[in-house]
């Protein structure tokens, strides 16, 4: 009884979708709309652990050494629940249009490549050149908000004036209202060479890092068994350990981008790192090689669930929406 009960609900589901403007859609809106439902999902599941990432990779005072768990004690202490969420509006307004464009441009230029040179052929080295182009593109159309996601969770507000039993104070930082504010201040002092400032150490890092997160996406799901392949826990599974061998490899420029964003919120004030070569080597020099790798802990423990969930939302997403598959899908845009 149940049994029949719960096939003729998903008949009807199934058939109230069919019946809707969906099947209308070309398929590369079907795949900006999957992609960016899967991007906002990811992004908001780990928001509170980005927050600490990004204190601790631009060595916000009071947090730089402390490690993760006892920032987030401090975190929630200043600020409350609310802190954990400081910036992801901005990041989530970022990573709709952003993992949109990711997952379809990434699908247009694999067509693209499978079409114009058939000396590649069918396998992963399609996916490393279609995930880097895909990465750039969605970088260049976002990076302002990801400019201003940083910078609003860079600014920690003391609730208190002072601290006292010997803690470290927290120095009041300029106080952006909003993602708008932030926009504004920026385009106002820098123009748009302010906007899109540190955007070179993160297009040098997303090419390889994008690349190699759907290649080993890819790569890994060619060895599961057929049968297996709309299994959730093998799609999690498998974007785990795309997004965590992609992250490991190209982690130092996140680093340098981050410090990039912030320079004129720290004391100085100054553009200390010039260019990603320059912010390389200064961070080593001044502040050690391990800089480099901070916040590396927490970014394992947000990016494994964060690519995980993406790409296994985005998957599900394309079978909700009904997108044929690849091949199809290319003889239909051809047609």
């Amino acid at each position: 009884m149940v049994s029949s009960q719960g096939s003729s609900f998903s008949t009807s589901v199934a058939g109230l979708v069919e019946g809707s403007a969906i099947d209308s859609l070309p398929v590369y809106v079907k795949e900006l709309i999957a992609g960016g439902a899967a991007g906002a999902f990811a992004k908001t599941a780990v928001a509170p652990l980005e927050r600490i990432k990004i204190l601790l990779q631009t060595r916000t005072q009071g947090f730089h050494s402390i490690g993760v768990y006892q920032s987030l004690k401090r975190l929630l202490k200043h600020e409350g629940l609310p802190g954990f969420y400081k910036g992801n509006g901005a990041s989530v307004l970022r990573i709709v249009p952003y993992a949109a464009l990711h997952f379809m441009t990434y699908e247009q230029y694999r067509c693209w490549i499978l079409d114009n040179y058939t000396v590649l052929g069918t396998g992963p080295v399609v996916d490393l050149l279609a995930g880097s182009a895909a990465g750039g593109t969605a970088v260049l159309c976002t990076y302002p908000l990801d400019l201003a996601r940083t910078k609003l969770a860079y600014q920690v507000a003391d609730a208190k004036p002072s601290v006292g039993n010997g803690a470290k104070s927290i120095i009041a930082q300029p106080q952006y209202s909003g993602i708008k504010n932030v926009l504004q201040s920026v385009y106002r002092e820098g123009g748009m060479r302010g906007l899109y400032r540190g955007v070179g150490p993160t297009l040098i890092g997303i090419l390889p890092y994008a690349g190699l997160k759907f290649y080993i996406y890819e790569e890994l799901k060619r060895r599961v068994p057929e049968e297996q392949q709309r299994s959730i826990t093998m799609r999690l599974s498998c974007g785990a350990l795309a997004g965590l061998l992609g992250q490991t490899v190209t982690y130092p420029l996140d680093v340098v981008r981050r410090q990039m964003q912030v320079e004129n919120m720290q004391a100085s004030g100054s553009a200390r790192h010039k260019n990603t070569w320059k912010g390389l080597t200064t961070i080593v020099s001044e502040q050690g090689w391990r800089q480099l790798f901070a916040g590396l802990s927490i970014n394992y423990i947000k990016i494994v669930p964060s690519v995980a969930i993406g790409f296994t939302a985005y998957d599900m997403m394309k079978s909700w929406l009904r997108i044929p598959p690849r091949q199809k899908a290319q003889s239909v845009s051809a047609a």
